[in-house]
């Protein structure tokens, strides 16, 4: 069981919660703080001091008072009337990612939640049971407003939720799991539920994670490119990139160094030729940077994973809170656009080495288009079809989210981040990638076996033969979709991964 205490939330901690379903608990320090917290928020009720979003309107509505008696109710009426999202729901590893970020950050005791509202967001984690939240109809500021009311409708037995892989009412799932909602919420608490960046750090973790997983296929697949063209291992000498200085550069070159490593068909430069293409020869810094790219994003995501969110903020050793702007999703916004372009290259640069194995004017005396008989044949000429037109809609969807804006709330919140736009875009690109990586490594295969096959690197040979385990040499044309699918299923699925590095672990 996972202890969250609002401070020590990490990328592994988060995948084992909302991928692999460990449990969670509240540390009894963090308990602490979300009473003292929420002893505050009586207190102003209280007295009838007027503090924004425990006794007043939301938004542009912010100077309209509320009283006393009908706090409950406006925190009702404000999931009820912000579960806007329209599209598909998202997958329910996102909104488990959601729920337990939610909790780490009204945890920390500025937000001033009941510890009986955050039990239930625990409760409905622990027994998997997962609100219908769909993917679009967030700003990224104030927050994810709509996906998150839709996440937190159940709390109070509202809404839809996903139970033992059924789609059903809240109610139907919570007496079937053994759950008792809440009677309703009480002052701040639907606001303090939804001012957040939950839902584009949830599904930024998750393409993050994916993406450097990916980032090191990507270098298998340059690899196996790399026997099957005789492609020269000088430009990955340690020395060329320790004069550089960049970790990422570095990193790659030492990888496709290992994983090349005993290979008979790596050549150096001027046994056949002096020096390879660029999308060879330059793949360390490429894909280096792409790594670099990840890592910073990583930290980012992290340090969101562990931040306080909302509005307004309670300090409650000074007795105030403090309206402001800590929803805002610029901070991760720009790393997701960001995110995207980086994997959108690791696409682009494959699918250039694809290419020239296929292409008998660059593959080094490889059949054309790696089949016997071509004209007859079509071999592989349309799998890098397929790897362009992905590559070309990755550039499209490459285009920043984070430079729009549109105000909202009668211009009360006037420019806004759309960070959620900008992570699943950068989950799209990584689809489209994953099928690039996918495509470079079958066709790769197919190459290796047409110049022989005799012996090849420490790592490339794990690879290829778990490919070989599903997909046999074309001999001549046949239905191709089904192999693509497997390769990219062996992606998608770790399978291929967790044979290449099983040794790493």
């Amino acid at each position: 069981m996972i202890i969250l205490d609002g401070n020590s939330l990490d990328l592994d901690k988060f995948i084992r919660v909302a991928r692999f379903k460990e449990e969670v608990t509240i540390s009894e320090e963090s308990k602490k703080l979300v009473l003292k917290a929420r002893s505050f928020v009586n207190e102003v009720v209280e007295s009838e001091r007027i503090v924004y979003g425990i006794n007043t309107g939301f938004g542009k509505l912010s100077d309209v008072p509320i009283k006393k008696e009908n706090v409950s109710e406006l925190q009702k009426n404000l999931l009820m009337s912000h579960a806007c999202g329209v599209g598909s729901p998202f997958s329910d590893e996102i909104v488990r990612g959601m729920m337990l970020l939610r909790i780490n950050a009204l945890i920390k005791g500025f937000s001033g939640v009941r510890l009986e509202t955050l039990d239930i967001l625990v409760e409905m984690l622990n027994k998997d049971v997962s609100p219908v939240v769909f993917e679009k109809g967030s700003l990224g500021a104030s927050g994810d407003l709509a996906p998150l009311s839709h996440m937190s409708l159940p709390i109070i037995g509202l809404g839809e939720v996903y139970y033992k892989d059924k789609r059903m009412d809240t109610m139907d799932a919570f007496i079937k799991a053994e759950i008792l909602p809440l009677d309703g919420l009480k002052a701040k608490e639907g606001l303090s539920l939804i001012n957040g960046t939950q839902a584009m750090t949830s599904v930024g973790a998750f393409v993050v994670y994916n993406a450097l997983k990916l980032s090191k296929l990507s270098n298998i697949a340059l690899s196996l490119t790399m026997e099957s063209l005789n492609g020269i291992i000088d430009a990955f000498d340690d020395r060329v990139h320790q004069v550089r200085g960049h970790v990422g550069q570095i990193h790659v070159a030492k990888d496709v160094r290992e994983y090349l490593e005993g290979s008979k068909y790596i050549t150096k430069q001027g046994e056949l030729r002096t020096q390879d293409a660029y999308s060879i020869r330059c793949a360390p810094q490429v894909h280096g940077a792409t790594l670099d790219a990840l890592e910073y994003v990583k930290e980012k995501i992290e340090i969101e994973m562990n931040a306080v969110t909302d509005n307004p903020i309670i300090f409650t050793e000074e007795g105030i809170a403090i309206s402001a702007g800590n929803f805002h999703g610029e901070p991760l916004a720009m790393p997701f656009d960001y995110l995207g372009i980086a994997i959108s290259e690791m696409a682009s640069i494959s699918e250039r080495r694809l290419e020239r194995m296929v292409n008998p004017a660059l593959s080094n005396g490889l059949p054309a288009f790696l089949i016997n008989g071509s004209g007859m044949n079509s071999g592989f000429m349309i799998v890098q079809y397929s790897a362009a037109s992905l590559v070309s809609e990755n550039k499209v969807l490459s285009h920043p989210a984070s430079v729009d804006s549109i105000p909202s709330s009668a211009n009360q919140e006037d420019h806004v981040s759309m960070g959620t736009i900008a992570s699943r875009k950068a989950a799209e690109i990584l689809k489209n990638t994953n099928q690039v990586i996918a495509m470079e490594i079958f066709t790769a295969c197919q190459a290796i076996d047409l110049r022989g096959n005799s012996l090849l690197g420490k790592m490339t040979k794990r690879a290829y033969n778990k490919i070989r385990e599903y997909i046999p040499f074309i001999d001549t044309d046949e239905i191709m979709y089904h192999h693509i699918h497997t390769v990219n299923d062996l992606i998608e699925s770790d399978e291929l991964f967790e044979y290449i590095f099983k040794e790493e672990k």
